[in-house]
């Protein structure tokens, strides 16, 4: 199990290269496609995730900084660690998984609700924070693993299914569905922009002067913003950039490298949806008929773009002001830290949801909106997993692990209180 689990189910391009044989091998395709549609979708997804590593890598020194600043206390390295809690309990965290994606296939197998959720990291980070509140609840042994598999199951079918209306307008796409912890700041921004949006006012018809033209273009506009930003939180904290680097040089790289890992990363995303959506039509046809693949949030971003960069500084600005406050009047009892990486991916998939309920308008104020949730959540999240991955939560929180792991953690300890 722990072979599996280590060297296919958390590994992105095998699995997805793997689906995609299994497909093609379904439909009977000659070798030659089955070899080539097997390998294109394993590049595809290693392509998005080099882009992913890349934007990830620029981000990480702004959030590591506002840490320093905000929260000087908090051990950078342990809250970017899942190791000690993973050391104790993550044999309990792989039996969730292997048990929860055996009740998500049964439910996509049996029931209306289609979804094969094929995010391979989110397989193991949904089941590691159940089984955290689980044990924050009280439970271990047999019972953490039932508890942690059925939840896991619960949400990989749930969630997506949920979301697939708002996917849907975005992408006039029915053939695939998001599996990504945006979801609750999805839902949440598509039904705001829905209200208070404009749809004729789309964040791609922004009227760009032709000596600015180059800002449509969003890899050139994210290296802008992220250079601005490396400058700026300079001038707070001068630990985002060596001792013996120049700032203004450091900037441009750092805004360089964005620019380009969201040029792979959108390739990449094309790249996967050309082969992967085509081979998973036999699986569909033959295994579970009517099955739709849920996919990483990046898959979207290439449909609205301007709507992500829009999407991540509105979610930056609000979010770091709720924090601010939260931190001032002490409100969850614990320092609160920037959620850099939530606000470009998890808040970039709200941005372009609300956009697609909304136009520009839809998308700024319904980023606005989640980004307060999101900073209730993490708040929330962080207190119930005191004892467990708190740290963890502070960085990687703000999102659905800090809606539906609180609420777990609520129905563990009812159960523990009921069944001792």
């Amino acid at each position: 199990m722990t072979f599996i689990t280590e060297n296919i189910l958390r590994n992105p391009p095998i699995l997805l290269g793997l689906i995609a044989m299994i497909g093609l091998l379904v439909q009977r395709k000659n070798i030659a496609d089955v070899v080539k549609g097997s390998l294109m979708a394993a590049f595809g997804m290693i392509i998005l995730d080099a882009g992913v590593d890349l934007i990830v890598s620029t981000i990480s020194p702004i959030n590591e900084a506002f840490q320093e600043v905000v929260a000087g206390d908090v051990a950078v390295g342990e809250a970017l660690n899942d190791a000690t809690f993973t050391a104790s309990h993550g044999g309990n965290v792989g039996l969730a998984m292997f048990l929860g994606l055996v009740i998500h296939l049964l439910i996509a197998r049996f029931t209306k609700v289609k979804t094969i959720f094929l995010t391979g990291h989110m397989l193991w980070w949904f089941p590691f924070i159940f089984v955290a509140a689980g044990v924050e609840g009280g439970m271990d042994g047999v019972s953490v693993i039932l508890f942690g598999g059925i939840l896991s199951a619960l949400y990989w079918s749930f969630m997506p299914w949920l979301m697939r209306k708002y996917v849907w307008a975005v992408t006039e796409d029915e053939s695939f569905l998001i599996g990504h912890p945006t979801g609750v700041l999805s839902l949440i921004s598509g039904f705001i922009a829905k209200r208070v949006g404009n749809k004729n006012n789309s964040t791609e018809d922004i009227n760009v002067p032709k000596k600015l033209s180059f800002f449509r273009e969003i890899s050139v506009t994210g290296a802008i913003v992220i250079l601005l930003m490396y400058i700026v939180v300079w001038f707070i904290e001068p630990s985002v950039i060596g001792e013996e680097e120049n700032i203004i040089f450091s900037s441009i790289n750092q805004g360089f490298t964005f620019g380009a890992g969201l040029l792979i990363m959108l390739y990449g995303v094309r790249m996967l949806i050309n082969q992967i959506i085509p081979a998973f039509q036999g699986i569909s046809e033959k295994l579970i008929p009517g099955a739709v693949p849920a996919l990483d949030v990046p898959i979207i971003f290439n449909y609205k773009p301007n709507a992500v960069i829009i999407g991540f500084i509105a979610a930056m600005i609000t979010s770091t002001i709720m924090i601010i406050i939260a931190n001032a009047f002490n409100i969850f009892g614990i320092i609160l830290i920037p959620l850099v990486v939530t606000s470009f991916f998890e808040c970039g998939g709200a941005a372009v949801i609300g956009e697609g309920q909304g136009g520009q308008r839809g998308a700024i104020i319904g980023t606005a909106v989640a980004s307060i949730v999101m900073v209730g959540l993490m708040g929330i999240s962080a207190m119930v997993y005191s004892s467990t991955i708190q740290n963890w939560m502070l960085v990687f929180g703000g999102n659905d692990f800090s809606l539906f792991g609180p609420i777990a953690n609520w129905i563990a300890e009812l159960l523990t209180g009921v069944f001792g």
